[in-house]
This record gives structure tokens, C-alpha cells and sequence, in this order.
């Protein structure tokens, strides 16, 4: 047995504390070297010896373990870390930087490949300070990223820029020199055997890479490969989601439009089959689609609703005939209201600059109800002016036969002949043209929508229309403007220009029949004097008009010639009417009217200056001058003269 002193175990002992303290691998030297100077003997020497060697070993393995258990450890965060990103760069960003951290580089970055441009892109880096670094792009096949990417392989450098194993680009050399980059890790990212990235490490020193840290770095980026995947299909899940949700929301406002267009229909509908009128279907649209609604014929004359501005809507209708949908005018929408090819009339929307589609169809389906019922009046109404027209025919024909059968008649069609009505004569102004037909639907498109009856008589067609409380005092100037309009309008309906003679306003049938004679006289007076095409009434006519009118209104007349003349010498005792009248006796001499009148010349001329100051410079014109003098002959015959 041997001596205390000259015993291995106390070395042994201390071999093994420096093993469990974890001493630096110097310190179990100092053991063997303590023991020999002490001056052991040579069999414990050997022993210390031996027992360094294996504590060494065992110093080495242990330190191996503990390495890879952080290094484990290392890669379980990195892998909740990577579980725990859903965004997309930050997942990318973990990587990169776990990578730096786990390997003890410089930097560390990671490229993607750019399928359109067919190659590969810096796309995060972490530690870099070169923006030409940060910008390189890599072809397939380029540096050892491209030869990683190419072959799905792992590569390690020492020196990279003297490493002859890569294919060397200006580009990509001078990018790894701006950085200063020398040694040079990259693992590829593989995901079902395709590369989908490559993962690097660098340093700017030279550095061998050990297995060890390849190893590790692959598994980093199997790791970073499937969290790279799964972030991808997250966001695809998004992406996905956000489609399903606008799809859903599509479909939600695709109902809900449905719903509200079966609701328009259901109202529109039941508009219809109570009898509505066009205001009513009008007033309903205009609700629905919160807006103001105009309805027009088809000359552009207002139906319902506020008047549309004429400028351009010509075009718009055109346009929304030709397209069959509604189109924009302006801040407004414009709706043809058709039956086939024939435009019955216009829908014009304001208020609603944009119009979804939803409401673009409700505001069109309102045009084709619109239709429906301008088509069913206009039905009705040439049915009740075909019935009304026969009527008219008799009264015309024979209006002493059966007076009051005759009003009753049209009392039960509507029609109160007890009235004040103006019978309306219109006649192609082109005698030559066939147009008596279209003429009589013009007519009736004309009166459509009042109390008024229409039918052909002779060669014309007369219009008996209803005189309207309020549309004058005069009701020879309603008759004579009525007569002027209705030429235009039924110039404008039958396409040809159209001459209208206006018979004075009467009632009861015997009064109405003298009417319609003193408006034909009234058209073929027009007629003689070149006014073809133009509407008027016997007074329109002037003296003519006295000769045709069937009630020779001789005060009327004498009143409307010498009317300023009359009511300037009763205010203020002059005698411009007798000088007048001296004038035109003495054949236009002033000096004989002088004598006429036993007063100056000069008082003459001042006297019919203040004719011409109120009746207007033509008073001496011809035809002006023998109306004045018709007139004044009319006068003195009246006994209104002074002798």
C-alpha cells in the first residue's frame, strides 16, 4: 500500500472538482505539474497523468454537450419564435437574426427567388451596413448563393474572394467588398425538395466553418423553411379570407339589391294595377332612389316633375336609345322611355351624380313602367278621341240637328260642350303633301293627357280644346296664342310644317260650329298671305280678320288699331285722331290738312309725331296705313267721329 503522501486520490479528487466546476482546460495540467513537485513517484505521475487524459476527455464531451444543448435550446426558441411570428417580414427578420445570433457572425441575410425576373434578390439582412450589399441580385448558378440555390446544397468559405469554387460576378464581388465581407456560409431553404430561399452567415474575417455550425445552420433554415411556408400559407389564408369576406359582402349587397328591386317592382307594380298616374310613378322613383325624377315626352315637354334643362338632353337620349341603358349627362341621368323603336318619352334623374348599379337598374325599370303606361293612355286616349272624334264629326256636320243631344253626348264622354272651348283648324301648310294622317296623330299626340277631342273634317283636322281658367283675360289673345303654339308643336309631332287657324272661343254646339267656319276662313286667309305654316286667329288677322270673323267685332277692332290714340286724346282733349283722319283724306298732304283742320302746318307735323311716338314708325307703311284707315272709316261709321 502506498504512503499517504506519495497517493494519486488527492489528485484524482481534484481532477474531478475541476471536472464539476467546469475549470478552463490549463487548470488539469496544473494538476500533473503540482504532482511533480512535490516530487511524487514515477507510478503516481503515471497515474495523474492518465487521469488527466481521460478528465480531459471527459472535460471535452461535457463541454461538447452543454454547446449543443444551447445550441438546442437555441433552436426550440428560435422554432416558437418562428411559430409565433404571423406576419410575413417578421418572420424573415427571426430568421436572419437568429441565424447572426446562433453562429456568432458578423451579419447574416437571406435571399428569395424573383420567379418573374428569374433570379434571386437580397430580401432581409441583419448586421449589413452596405446598401450595394443590401441590393444585390444573384442569377442562378452566381456566387455561392446562386450555386446553393442551383444545387440545394450547403457550401462553406473560408476566404470567399480568393475561392475558386464559385462563379465570380463584378456585381457580386463588389457587393461582398462594400461590405467586407470574407467568410461565407450559405444553406439552402428547402421546402418538398424545392429551394424557396438561401440562408446565410458571414464574417468579415477569415473563419473555417466546422460541421458542427453547417449543421446547425441547415437546421436553422428547416426550421425557417417551414415558418417561412406556413407564414406564406397565412397569408394566402388572408388573403383567401379577405376574398371570401368582399365575396360575402358582394353577395350580401347583391341581396339586399335584390330584395330592394323586388320591393321596387311589388310598388311599381301595384302603381300600376291601381291606376297610378305618370306623377305618381314619378314621386315613387324618386323616393326609392332619393332623388329628384322628371318625366318628359317625347318633344321634351315636362309630364312630371321639375323641367330637365333641354341643353344637350337630345344627345343624351340618343345615346341612352341607341345603348337601351340610361346614360350620364352631366350631374344628371337620362332614361329613353321606349315601346320598340318608338321613344314615347324621357326619365332625367338629378340629385344622384353616381348611380350604383342596383339603382341604375331600378331607375331603368322605371323607364320601361314608364312605358307601360304612357302606352296604356295613349291606348285609352285614342280610343276616347276615336269615340270623342265622331262626336266631333256631327257637331261639325249638322249642330243644329240635336243641340242638346248633342251635349248630352258629350257630357257622358267627357266632353262639356257647355264650355268655353277654342276650335283649333290645322292643315298641312304644303297642300301637296299627304299628310292629313300623320297630321291626325299628331293631334292626338298633341292633346294627349287633356280634356281636348280630335278627328280629320274635310281636308284638315280640327282640335277642340278646353279654355282654361287663368290662361288669359283676353280670350281673343288666348285663342290667337293657342293657335301659334299648336302650329309649332304640331309642326314639331307630324314632321312637316303645319298651318293653324283658331276660331273665337264659343260654347254650345250651334257657337262652336260658327268657330270652326271662322277658323278655317282663318287658315286659307293665311294661306293667301304667305304666312303658310304659321298659327293664328281672326284677330290676329287684323282688318282681314274683321271681313272672315263671323262676329264682326267692329269695337274690337277700332280698338285695338286706335286704341293709344283714343285713350291719349280722352286724357288729354288733343285731336290726333281727327288729324289722322285728315291726313289720310288729304291723300298724306300736310298743307291740305292744314286747311282740313284750320291750324299750322307745323301743329300737323308735331300732331303726327305723336302718332308715330305711339303707334310706331310703320304707322304710314301700307298695309299698316289702311288697317289705321279701315279703322277710322269704321269709326266714323260707329258715330264715334267728330262730324
Amino acid at each position: 500500500m502506498n504512503h499517504p503522501d506519495e497517493s494519486a486520490a488527492p489528485a484524482l479528487r481534484r481532477l474531478l472538482d475541476l471536472l464539476a466546476s467546469g475549470a478552463a482546460t490549463e487548470d488539469f495540467a496544473e494538476v500533473l505539474a503540482d504532482a511533480r513537485r512535490r516530487g511524487a513517484p514515477a507510478g503516481v505521475l503515471a497515474e495523474i497523468d492518465s487521469a488527466t487524459w481521460q478528465a480531459l476527455r471527459v472535460h471535452r464531451t461535457l463541454r461538447q454537450h452543454r454547446r449543443r444543448e444551447a445550441e438546442l435550446t437555441a433552436l426550440f426558441d428560435t422554432a416558437g419564435d418562428l411559430a409565433a411570428s404571423r406576419d410575413l417580414d417578421t418572420v424573415l427578420q427571426a430568421i436572419v437574426r437568429r441565424a447572426r445570433m446562433l453562429l456568432g457572425t458578423d451579419t447574416a441575410y437571406l435571399t428569395l427567388p424573383d420567379e418573374a425576373a428569374g433570379d434571386t434578390y437580397m430580401r432581409v439582412t441583419d448586421g449589413s451596413v452596405s446598401v450595394l450589399f443590401q441590393t444585390l441580385r444573384l442569377s442562378l448558378g452566381d456566387g455561392l448563393g446562386g450555386l446553393v440555390a442551383q444545387t440545394a446544397r450547403p457550401y462553406a468559405t473560408p476566404d470567399y474572394r480568393t475561392d475558386e469554387r464559385f462563379h465570380h460576378t463584378g456585381t457580386i464581388d463588389a457587393g461582398v467588398l462594400d461590405e467586407g465581407l470574407v467568410a461565407i456560409i450559405g444553406v439552402p431553404l428547402l421546402l418538398g425538395g424545392q429551394v424557396i430561399g438561401v440562408l446565410f452567415a458571414a464574417d468579415r474575417s477569415p473563419r473555417a466553418f466546422s460541421p458542427d455550425e453547417v449543421a446547425l445552420l441547415c437546421t436553422l433554415a428547416a426550421h425557417a423553411a417551414i415558418a417561412l411556408d406556413t407564414a406564406k400559407s397565412l397569408a394566402d389564408t388572408r388573403a383567401a379570407l379577405a376574398e371570401l369576406n368582399a365575396a360575402n359582402e358582394l353577395v350580401r349587397a347583391h341581396s339586399a339589391a335584390v330584395q330592394r328591386a323586388e320591393q321596387a317592382h311589388d310598388r311599381l307594380t301595384d302603381l300600376v294595377l291601381r291606376g297610378a298616374e305618370v306623377p305618381d310613378v314619378a314621386a315613387a322613383v324618386a323616393h326609392l332612389l332619393d332623388g329628384e325624377i322628371a318625366v318628359l315626352d317625347a318633344e321634351g315637354e315636362p309630364l312630371a316633375g321639375r323641367s330637365a334643362p333641354a341643353a344637350g338632353l337630345a344627345g343624351a337620349v340618343a345615346s341612352s336609345r341607341a345603348e337601351g341603358r340610361s346614360v350620364r349627362h352631366g350631374e344628371l341621368w337620362v332614361c329613353a322611355v321606349l315601346a320598340g323603336h318608338d321613344t314615347l318619352g324621357t326619365l332625367v334623374l338629378r340629385g344622384r351624380p353616381d348611380l350604383d348599379d342596383a339603382d341604375r337598374r331600378l331607375f331603368e325599370r322605371a323607364g320601361v313602367v314608364t312605358a307601360l303606361l304612357l302606352l296604356l293612355r295613349r291606348s285609352v286616349a285614342e280610343t276616347e278621341n276615336r269615340v270623342r272624334g265622331e262626336l266631333l264629326t256631327d257637331l261639325l256636320t249638322a249642330p243644329e240637328r240635336d243641340p242638346a243631344g248633342l251635349t248630352a253626348r258629350g257630357r257622358r264622354l267627357g266632353v262639356d260642350l257647355a264650355r268655353p272651348h277654342l276650335v283649333l283648324v290645322a292643315e298641312p301648310a304644303d297642300r301637296d303633301v299627304d299628310g292629313r294622317g300623320r297630321l291626325a296623330g299628331a293631334a292626338r299626340r298633341y292633346l294627349f293627357g287633356s280634356r281636348g277631342v280630335s278627328a280629320e273634317h274635310g281636308e284638315a283636322v280640327v282640335l277642340l280644346v278646353p279654355v282654361v281658367p287663368g290662361d288669359g283675360d283676353d280670350p281673343e289673345q288666348t285663342a290667337d296664342s293657342t293657335a301659334r303654339r299648336a302650329a309649332e308643336r304640331l309642326a314639331r309631332l307630324a314632321g312637316f310644317p303645319v298651318t293653324v287657324g283658331a276660331g273665337r272661343p264659343a260654347a254650345g254646339p250651334a257657337a262652336l260650329a260658327a268657330s270652326y267656319g271662322e277658323g278655317l276662313r282663318c287658315v286659307r286667309a293665311l294661306r293667301v298671305l304667305g304666312r303658310a305654316g304659321e298659327g293664328a286667329s281672326a284677330r290676329a288677322l287684323g282688318f282681314l280678320g274683321v271681313l272672315l270673323g263671323d262676329g264682326h267685332d267692329v269695337d274690337g277692332f277700332v280698338g285695338a288699331v286706335l286704341g293709344p290714340l283714343l285713350a291719349y286724346d280722352a286724357r288729354r282733349g288733343t285731336e290726333l285722331v281727327r288729324t289722322l283722319r285728315a291726313y289720310f283724306d288729304c291723300g298724306g298732304s300736310l298743307t291740305r290738312a292744314k286747311d282740313e283742320l284750320h291750324v299750322h302746318v307745323n301743329t300737323v307735323v308735331q300732331r303726327l309725331d305723336r302718332v308715330e311716338a305711339l303707334l310706331g314708325q310703320d304707322w304710314n307703311q301700307p298695309e299698316r296705313s289702311l288697317e289705321l284707315q279701315l279703322a277710322l272709316r269704321l269709326q266714323l261709321l260707329a258715330g264715334g267721329g267728330d262730324g
